[in-house]
């Protein structure tokens, strides 16, 4: 692995995702639950925009490498997925969706592993609807970690309406790679 900006980026995105799952569950008398809410939201947030950040410097830079591109989505799934498993477990997501949400993102990894390994990678390419679904669910998460009501409006609220919104996205996503995927899959199965 070879050391430069995007790598640096997607591990610091790595090593965030145990500070996000410990903000939530620090002592109440060491912070406010707003405290931890506003922090939790901002550490999301610029992770989020670090992911965008790295793909944007591995172009620019021209320091695309084959283990970026492998730790890169990786990231990005552990931590929406320990996000989640954080704000279900404070009720504030409901189970199912993240269920779906997270089985499918083993799924489609799977599948494009796969794929990859009988030389058909292209065939399952992120498509519109897979970018539709990471979008809601960026939205979604931050609304789910801050909480806290802004004067009328209602970030949980939204947020739980976007993240149902992001489940439905994942599974209409996910039928479309299977889908894309069935020929290869009939014929190397």
């Amino acid at each position: 692995m070879r050391w430069n900006w995007p790598n640096l980026l997607t591990w610091l995105r790595i090593a965030a995702i145990p500070l996000l799952v410990l903000l939530f569950y620090l002592p109440t008398a060491w912070v406010t639950g707003h405290f931890v809410n506003l922090a939790a939201t901002v550490l999301f947030v610029a992770a989020s925009v670090t992911d965008w950040l790295d793909g944007y410097l591995a172009r620019k830079l021209q320091q695309q490498s084959a283990f970026g591109a492998f730790l890169d989505p990786v990231a990005d799934k552990l931590m929406v997925a320990a996000a989640l498993v954080v704000l279900v477990d404070l009720g504030r997501a409901d189970a199912v969706a993240a269920l779906i949400i997270i089985g499918r993102e083993i799924t489609v990894s799977a599948l494009r592993e796969w794929m990859a390994l009988v030389g058909e990678a292209q065939t399952v390419a992120v498509a519109f609807v897979g970018k539709l679904k990471t979008a809601t669910q960026m939205v979604a998460t931050p609304f789910l970690l801050y909480a806290d009501p802004l004067g009328t409006f209602e970030p949980l609220l939204w947020g739980r309406w976007l993240l149902w919104l992001a489940a439905v996205l994942t599974i209409v996503s996910m039928i479309h790679y299977l889908r894309a995927a069935w020929p290869v899959l009939r014929k190397n199965g």
